[in-house]
């Protein structure tokens, strides 16, 4: 099973401010990111799967939490920390699972991560919330496809 990162950030990195996204909503971007997911295993921390309650992505939700063990969604299950939530995925028969943040599961996840999906957004926006730092060397950029209002990179590991 590949495990693949999905995220909008700027190039300075950012992915939030105060739980939300700090540019515009970019229509496009939510639609290729929707349709990516949509029939995979999730992988989040327990912050994003809140802020996601009323529009719940992916086919099930494995949701990395120290402090919360059941959720009132027949669609997500816990985990404790990465290897588990790795075995939750494999079992649900995946090709794929999909760690979509915040910015601590995406730093945990990191150096076991097959493939990046990369929405850039340009422009400079304040944040508190940062994609990790990734040495380039380790990987190869397979695509990058101009959209509006984002360019899409797909990064594949190599090392």
């Amino acid at each position: 099973m590949e495990l693949v990162s999905v995220a909008a950030l700027t190039d300075d990195r950012v992915i939030g401010k105060d739980g939300e996204l700090p540019w515009p909503s970019i229509p496009a971007d939510k639609k290729q990111y929707r349709a990516r997911i949509a029939d995979a295993p999730v992988i989040l921390g327990r912050r994003t799967f809140e802020s996601m309650l009323d529009d719940l992505p992916g086919r099930r939700q494995i949701v990395l939490s120290r402090s919360t063990q059941s959720f009132e969604v027949d669609s997500a299950v816990h985990a404790a920390g990465v290897d588990e939530a790795v075995d939750i995925a494999a079992a649900d028969g995946a090709d794929a699972a999909y760690v979509i943040g915040g910015a601590v599961i995406y730093e945990l996840f990191q150096p076991h991560l097959d493939r990046m999906f990369l929405s850039r957004v340009p422009g400079e926006y304040e944040g508190d919330s940062y994609y990790p730092e990734f040495d380039e060397s380790d990987w190869t950029l397979v695509s990058e496809t101009e959209d509006e209002g984002f360019t899409l990179e797909e990064w594949v590991r190599t090392a």
